[in-house]
């Protein structure tokens, strides 16, 4: 639906993960009779969940465990761990920097440079326990580091910024071909940030495994404000779900939608797949995980930008273990944690036996769904995050 903005614009509504919900059908089922696996290229794996390349979220030993549950960690191979032998030494740095001067001290402490070796070094790392490496790179860096990256066993490569395109111009003649590129690589490959149809559709033209879906929607993430751009979560997956179709009726080939941000209880996750996302991509819930290097903070892979920082140190309270967090039990009723158990039992409350079966969910715009007869939860601060 477009509205007016004034005579010479018109602009669609969009909603947020906060504007709907999820309607129940007729059936219900036991949660332990749904599948929530998914398949990325010739990987399939148990849990529909990322963990954002985010210094403060993956490290080496993060994706390992996760991996062990089910999920897929994916490290910043131009991050902390790329720079330093002495990762935790910085990110202690990083943590005890006072609020007014952290993006000045992120910025000199990213200063140093990625060192190729540091990043064969960290996925042997997370290879040697025989689990999936999956690492993220720019499309500025990809062509830089991906060939040592590859041999040093990579299984998965994300190419990840703000907005990648499958068009981008450059004035300098070295604008990265993603087709082309994405062609000659021997492994999936994940490729965004996006939040519209279009952009979706081309994307998953280039022969990508997966498309991230999320412009600026996250806890550490302040792109909306720098730049004034972003779509709400709720209708950029929507639409790229819709992109998902299209290029199926191409092409025959099935591309995964992954959303990217935003999501911070089961309740979100939940509504991001019955948007018609296969798998979600976060950040925040898992750095307040007690395994995650960020000691209590969290951070975006822009917040230390040379010239136009487009993030935010943000402190997180680390109160439960990863695998609490992930798969229970849950010691919290506000849905932070148990992620997964909480996707199982929505779907199962729906009546819906997997992600593509749920991904047909009626949905409905709801903006009091969150606050509709729980004025004793408001006032007394219990059970809403």
């Amino acid at each position: 639906m477009e509205v007016e903005i004034g005579r010479g614009k018109k602009a669609r509504q969009a909603y947020g993960f906060d504007d709907i919900a999820i309607v129940p059908s007729r059936r219900t089922r036991d949660p332990q009779d749904v599948d929530i696996g998914w398949k990325l290229g010739p990987h399939l794996l148990e849990l529909p969940l990322l963990a954002s390349a985010m210094d403060g979220v993956v490290s080496p030993h993060v994706a390992i465990e996760l991996g062990k549950l089910g999920g897929l960690g994916v490290l910043n191979l131009e991050g902390i761990f790329a720079r330093y032998e002495d990762a935790d030494g910085q990110l202690a740095k990083i943590a005890k920097l006072p609020k007014e001067r952290a993006t000045a001290g992120m910025q000199k402490i990213y200063s140093e440079p990625v060192k190729p070796e540091l990043i064969a070094q960290r996925i042997r790392e997370i290879k040697k326990d025989g689990g999936l490496a999956a690492g993220s790179l720019t499309p500025q860096k990809v062509r830089d580091y991906y060939e040592v990256a590859l041999e040093a066993g990579l299984d998965i490569l994300v190419i990840q910024g703000t907005v990648v395109s499958a068009e981008h111009v450059s004035s300098n003649g070295h604008a990265l071909n993603l087709k082309e590129f994405i062609a000659s690589l021997p492994m999936p490959v994940i490729v965004g940030g996006c939040a519209s149809y279009q952009t979706a559709l081309h994307l998953m033209r280039t022969g990508a495994e997966g498309v991230l879906v999320g412009v600026g929607p996250g806890q550490a993430c302040t792109t909306r404000g720098v730049l004034g751009v972003g779509v709400p979560q709720a209708t950029a997956i929507s639409d790229a779900a819709a992109a998902r179709v299209q290029h199926l009726l191409e092409t025959g080939k099935y591309v995964n939608v992954i959303a990217d941000g935003g999501m911070r209880t089961g309740g979100d996750i939940s509504k991001a797949i019955a948007c018609g996302a296969d798998a979600v991509m976060i950040g925040s819930p898992l750095a307040r995980a007690k395994e995650a290097p960020g000691r209590g903070y969290h951070w975006g892979m822009a917040t230390f930008h040379p010239t136009l920082p487009r993030g935010a140190r943000v402190a997180v309270e680390q109160n439960g273990t990863l695998e609490q967090i992930v798969i229970g039990p849950a010691t919290e009723n506000d849905g932070t944690f148990n992620l997964m158990g909480a996707l199982r039992t929505s779907m199962a409350t729906c009546g819906y036996e997997s992600i593509h079966d749920f991904q047909k969910a009626e949905v409905m715009l709801a903006p009091s769904i969150k606050t509709e007869g729980k004025s004793l939860q408001q006032a007394q601060k219990v059970g809403m995050g």
